[in-house]
């Protein structure tokens, strides 16, 4: 699955999604788009997920006409995430396209 990790997810999370193709908004060069440019451009590039931090997303923006899935991280601390780990991995291993899921930690 090709992932896109939203600003605030922790990038040392990269490292153990070793099965997924993974890049940063400010890799791509996206840091400063606005939620739904970011949502737009992530699907016209062919992304399966965005993994974000955003609790609000949802109530943001529309996600019925969406095209990628989105699985929102209820934390941006690394420490409760990597011990956690298996439930990111799950979250991504189940998500259907346009799915929503949110990861408790």
């Amino acid at each position: 699955m090709r992932v896109l990790f939203d600003q605030g997810v922790p990038v040392p999370l990269r490292r153990e999604l070793q099965t997924h193709s993974v890049e940063t908004a400010a890799e791509r060069g996206w840091s400063e788009l606005a939620n739904g440019d970011l949502i737009s451009a992530a699907e016209s590039d062919g992304f399966d997920c965005l993994l974000t931090t955003d609790q609000n997303l949802r109530y943001q923006q529309n996600l019925s006409e969406r095209t990628l899935g989105i699985v929102v991280l209820l934390t941006t601390s690394w420490p409760k995430v990597q011990k956690k780990i298996d439930l990111v991995q799950d979250a991504l291993d189940s998500l259907d396209p346009q799915g929503y899921i949110e990861v408790t930690f």
